[in-house]
């Protein structure tokens, strides 16, 4: 038996957990890849992380409650520094909503 299919199906256990509370925050999507060459080369991964904007929908998020952060594509995740998304996600006392 695989891992896999004693998995429930995508995505029941998290909407599950979901509440209200939870809904009345930001979802934030930050979307990053670490080289200008895999943002070209691998465009398919950078589609796959902007419809995290529509799984945050489907798991109950208003559309103007969902934040898309994408400063930092083609920028090294080694280092804060010059990832200026990065920078807003984390910063202290920052609300969206």
């Amino acid at each position: 038996m695989s891992r896999a299919s004693l998995l429930p199906p995508s995505g029941v256990l998290l909407r599950d957990n979901i509440q209200r509370r939870h809904r009345e925050r930001a979802a934030m999507v930050y979307i990053r890849q670490s080289t200008p060459q895999q943002v070209e080369r691998h465009q398919e991964s950078t589609r796959l992380q902007y419809a995290l904007v529509d799984r945050a929908f489907q798991f109950g998020w208003a559309r103007e409650s969902i934040v898309v952060i994408d400063d930092d594509l083609g920028r090294s995740g080694a280092s804060i520094e010059g990832r200026l998304g990065f920078q807003r996600l984390v910063a202290p006392g920052v609300r969206f909503v």
